[in-house]
């Protein structure tokens, strides 16, 4: 076990708590409150009058790192590590190579937006690669547990604030490059330049999967030199073509002179690339392609992720699209699917970057049929005012207003009629709209559920 903590609220009989100061929260604050849960030393940036051993340090942040990597890095490199990076597609290509490699037998446990799954224990993370103290935890429990694989999501944010700091990757994955967290990275050079500082982390001998039909892919096969390529042009795992259904599709893989047929419970165009990712993973990591292919039909897009529900005579899904990119790659996929109407609902969340708001509401309305704008974690912004970002984008005058995310939910399913599709985006698998600093509950998924129900009530 691991005995430091940084959250007084966590703290167990014997931890020593090491107080940070963070940007809307100061540790320094929360010491009396973490000698009460039993903490037994203090590790803290000045002197606080306590009744337990205290020790000052100039950065208790770096110091806290430094333990860990020292203490406690070396026996995770019994750890197989996969790492996903990119800014769309990480989920569902870790969560894919997680299930393929369960259904192949290995002892793999995720880690990422979705949370930290090991067999039958799941445990809720608060970001998509939670902060360092946490993985080291979650690596730690995963190999006393038995585990010899861990599945990792790896954000830029993790990158350049030395999340994974002191461990070491078998094999990579790079999904695509697309405009977000630009109020962080503040220009996509940057953005790139971090991405590609995941590179540091490979292991010698490591292979990183690249999406060559990404334009940022070249940097990273610069870069690396064992590098092996998805794509559709003649790429080292080359997608020589693609049948997509509204629940299912089949892909031909050319590899190595040889031509596979696949059937995946996946849908839309980039949910190939995402297979694609998962699979040259699992050959990367020595399964066989028949293996791999074998599997593959037990396998199931994570939660939030293209989730499809047949409502009425159409159908509603709900996925996790939140960038601009991601939002016009759902609405193209489901376009080429769609025999009516693509029905559209969006938002953007407060207290991050602006910039993408009216790209989004732009992207929505001159790709869907109709667009309900509606709240996606206003947090403390003022709706109305992210709002107004967002319609200053939009050229065209289908769409509505409606901020209450659950009014907006069931008016946009009032208006499926035969074969139209229902997209409602942006929050996923989150279960909660975080309005000023609460957390209200609320599911996309549930919000249907209810529709589905009430609708057989009525009949």
């Amino acid at each position: 076990m691991i005995p430091f903590e940084t959250n007084s609220k966590a703290v167990e009989p014997g931890s020593t708590f090491v107080a940070i100061k963070g940007h809307t929260v100061d540790g320094h604050d929360f010491i009396n409150d973490a000698i009460k849960k039993g903490a037994t030393n203090i590790i803290a940036s000045h002197e606080v009058a306590c009744n337990v051993p205290i020790k000052v340090v100039e950065n208790p942040s770096k110091y806290l790192k430094e333990q860990l990597i020292s203490n406690y890095s070396e026996p995770l490199k019994k750890l197989k590590l996969i790492g996903v990076t990119g800014t769309n597609g990480k989920t569902t290509s870790c969560y894919l190579t997680y299930q393929l490699l369960k259904e192949l037998g290995v002892k793999v446990a995720y880690i990422g937006t979705i949370g930290f799954f090991y067999e039958d224990m799941k445990i809720e993370l608060p970001n998509t690669t939670p902060e360092i103290l946490t993985i080291y935890k979650l690596l730690t429990l995963a190999l006393e547990k038995g585990c010899t694989t861990v599945v990792m999501e790896v954000s830029s944010h993790a990158i350049t604030l030395d999340r994974i700091a002191g461990l070491e990757f078998t094999i990579g994955g790079f999904t695509n490059l697309t405009e977000d967290h630009l109020d962080y990275h503040k220009t996509m050079e940057n953005y790139l330049l971090a991405k590609l500082d995941f590179l540091k982390y490979m292991s010698p001998n490591a292979t990183f999967i690249v999406n060559h039909d990404d334009p940022s892919s070249k940097r990273f096969i610069n870069l690396f030199q064992n590098s092996k390529t998805i794509g559709i042009h003649k790429e080292d795992y080359q997608i020589a073509n693609f049948e997509i259904s509204p629940a299912s599709t089949n892909i031909t893989l050319n590899y190595q002179e040889k031509q596979y047929n696949i059937k995946t419970n996946l849908t839309s165009k980039f949910n190939v690339y995402n297979y694609m990712t998962a699979l040259a993973i699992c050959h990367e990591y020595g399964f066989s392609l028949n293996e791999i292919m074998e599997a593959t039909a037990n396998i199931y897009p994570p939660k939030g992720r293209c989730e499809t529900y047949l409502v009425k005579d159409g159908f509603a899904v709900v996925d996790y699209a939140h960038t601009p990119d991601a939002v016009e790659k759902v609405i193209e996929s489901y376009r080429e699917l769609a025999n009516n109407r693509i029905i559209t609902l969006v938002g953007c969340g407060g207290d991050r970057d602006p910039m993408k708001r009216p790209i989004m509401g732009k992207i929505a309305s001159n790709n869907s049929d109709f667009v309900i704008f509606t709240s996606d974690n206003p947090r403390t912004e003022d709706p109305k005012k992210i709002m107004d970002d967002i319609i200053n984008g939009v050229e065209k005058e289908n769409y509505e207003i409606i901020l209450d995310r659950k009014e907006a939910i069931k008016k946009a399913l009032d208006r499926i009629e035969k074969d139209d599709i229902v997209l409602i985006l942006g929050k996923g698998h989150e279960d909660y709209q975080i309005i000023g600093h609460e957390k209200i509950h609320l599911d996309d998924s549930e919000e249907i559920k209810k529709y589905q129900n009430e609708q057989k009530n009525e009949i």
